[in-house]
């Protein structure tokens, strides 16, 4: 069930034609091919190794599988993923 907050930052979202990944503190995130992935907005790593990458988030989690998997950037808010990326799954 979503919060009244919530539902108020969705229309206000929908309204002013605002991105709803800045009004609803979303994670951003940009396949480039299976080669790389960009995350932003991110609350840090919960798992890291080669064929698995657990990033925490406020909406949930972000699973990263695949081979050869590493970590290329990390700041503050984005992250950059290289290697063969196989799946992606948002886990709430």
């Amino acid at each position: 069930m979503k919060s009244k907050t919530k539902e108020i930052r969705e229309s206000v979202s929908e309204l002013l034609e605002l991105p709803k990944d800045i009004m609803l503190d979303l994670p951003r995130i940009t396949l480039l091919g299976k080669l790389q992935l960009y995350i932003e907005n991110h609350k840090g790593i919960i798992e890291y190794s080669d064929t698995r990458i657990r990033v925490n988030t406020k909406s949930g989690v972000i699973r990263i599988t695949g081979r050869e998997l590493s970590i290329k950037t990390i700041v503050t808010e984005e992250i950059i993923i290289c290697g063969q990326v196989e799946n992606i799954e948002f886990i709430e």
